[in-house]
């Protein structure tokens, strides 16, 4: 069997006939709404009678879907299904496993409009960036199959005469997949992907905020030929079922995608070997960033300023590889900022269900009152350029804003903030942009808009972040292209969508025959 990967397009909504068929998937997914969704566990589908209400959060009266919740006791016999099919699956051909996420590829293919329907609802996306998402999971489908027919017979070693070496790749056991809201479809369906073709089997621990899209892709790897108890579906509370599933002595990896506060806080629990366990377990973290889009004094300034724009105010800031700092140059520092107001200005925020809408909501009420909050810090901080207002009377909608002059060691420039906020920073020279682009504790993405090659063959050297852009934005990785992950306090440098990727999802074995 071979696999040819290729990126998957991005839909082209300049098309009417693409403009349609988004709105006829937006008819569709209106149309069901309100849905209960069941765990699902092993073979069985379970209600339960405490329930996750998922919201639209563009239109807070408006439910997308009523999930069951899971409980401990829940949760141990997930683990107990995972543990019975791990014995059978880890013995399935990595040709078969591989097939099976090609053909959950082809049907999320199939269904693409749809999913990206329930993105909008679900999780506020502007269709552009709804279409991305659904986009990079087949991406992580396609992309994964492949890598694991490349691994599927090892590595060469060498071997002496009179014997025979191999070095191989094989499980590790019953994984924790916990995913976020801002990318509920990709990321989650990207690390299930990866433990799943890999050999294990695993308990999907989705965001609270983002369920259903969850619920749906479940559904569509069954519909794919997964076989039962390969991917137990468990939304939950995280204080009781994902700390009882990080502590369990049966789990043998931990993969997470969230704050640093849950993550290194996952990651010192899982450190911790309790009665049963005889492994340590593995723990694959990808957390935040403060990241920054430098500008040089030679650089294209309206390319700057888009580049700056784009990267801060995509998906309402909620991606941990927003641009939310821009370090510019002082000789060019008031251009640029000028025309990224202006361009900040054209934006619109609305209902992301509308074509005409730039910007949606923020996911939920705590994060809009975070956000605002940190707006308050910033007018005491810096200048406010523009944006700076929020309204949360029907959904959580805040205006994309601007801070300009804060200092390089302001909270504006240290804290992740994860909404639509942007804090304009000015440099001396080129050292000195390096120096802030460095003084976080995060090292995730990073970008410098230049046209001077020393400094672009320095910052390679110097700017230390896992993804680095030159002259574009600093969102945005492709899966095969850029893999992503970050340094510091972004998480363990996974590197998702990368050749790296699988082998974290796998152990090392070698075998030698003396004949």
């Amino acid at each position: 069997m071979t696999v040819t990967y290729k990126h998957e397009p991005f839909t082209d909504f300049s098309k009417n006939e693409n403009i349609q068929a988004i709105k006829e998937a937006l008819v569709f997914v209106n149309s069901h709404l309100n849905k209960e969704y069941p765990l699902i566990i092993g073979g069985e589908r379970i209600t339960t009678s405490e329930k996750i209400t998922s919201v639209n959060p563009a239109n807070k009266a408006e439910v997308v879907g009523v999930v069951s919740k899971a409980t401990k006791e829940l949760a141990e016999k997930a683990m107990e299904q995972a543990l019975e099919a791990f014995e059978t699956w880890k013995l399935r051909k990595p040709e078969a496993r591989a097939a099976i996420l090609i053909r959950a590829a082809a049907i999320l293919r199939r269904r693409k409009h749809e999913f990206s329907a329930y993105l909008i609802k679900e999780a506020g996306k502007p269709w552009s960036e709804a279409d991305a998402d659904t986009a990079e999971a087949i991406d992580f489908l396609e992309y994964y199959a492949r890598q694991m027919l490349k691994l599927k017979d090892g590595v060469p070693v060498q071997s002496r005469e009179g014997e025979q070496n191999s070095f191989s790749y094989i499980p590790l056991g019953v994984g924790i997949v916990i995913s976020p809201f801002n990318f509920p479809l990709a990321i989650m369906a990207g690390t299930a992907a990866a433990a799943i073709v890999a050999g294990n089997t695993i308990l999907l621990k989705p965001a609270n905020s983002t369920p259903v899209v969850a619920a749906k892709f479940a559904e569509l790897l069954l519909e794919a030929g997964l076989p039962a108890g390969v991917l137990n579906y468990i939304p939950g509370s995280g204080a009781e079922v994902g700390d009882y599933l990080v502590d369990h002595p049966k789990t043998r990896f931990i993969s997470f995608t969230g704050s640093r506060e849950v993550g290194c806080r996952i990651y010192e629990r899982a450190a911790k070997v309790h009665s049963g366990q005889k492994w340590l377990k593995r723990v694959i973290a990808e957390m935040g960033g403060k990241d920054t889009v430098a500008v040089d004094k030679d650089a294209d300034l309206d390319l700057a300023a888009s580049a700056i724009v784009a990267s801060a105010f995509g998906f309402s800031g909620q991606k941990c590889s927003a641009g939310s700092r821009a370090v510019v140059h002082q000789d060019v520092y008031d251009e640029v900022l000028e025309k990224a107001v202006a361009l900040t200005k054209e934006l619109t925020v609305g209902n992301p269900e509308d074509a005409g809408s730039c910007m949606g909501p923020v996911i939920d009420q705590n994060s809009y009152n975070k956000i605002m909050s940190y707006i308050e810090i910033g007018k005491v901080e810096g200048r406010l350029m523009t944006g700076g207002e929020g309204d949360d009377t029907d959904g959580f909608f805040i205006q994309p804003t601007i801070f300009a002059d804060i200092g390089e060691k302001d909270r504006l420039m240290q804290e992740e903030i994860f909404g639509p906020v942007a804090a304009f920073c000015k440099a001396k020279d080129f050292n000195h942009i390096l120096e802030i682009a460095n003084n976080t504790d995060y090292g995730l993405t990073g970008a410098l808009i230049s046209n001077n090659r020393d400094h672009i063959e320095r910052a390679k050297e110097e700017f230390h972040v896992g993804n680095l852009y030159f002259n574009r934005g600093c969102t945005g990785a492709i899966v095969g292209y850029q893999p992503f992950g970050g340094f510091n306090m972004s998480g363990t440098d996974s590197k998702a969508g990368g050749p790296d990727y699988l082998l974290l999802h796998m152990q090392a074995k070698t075998t030698s025959e003396t004949f």
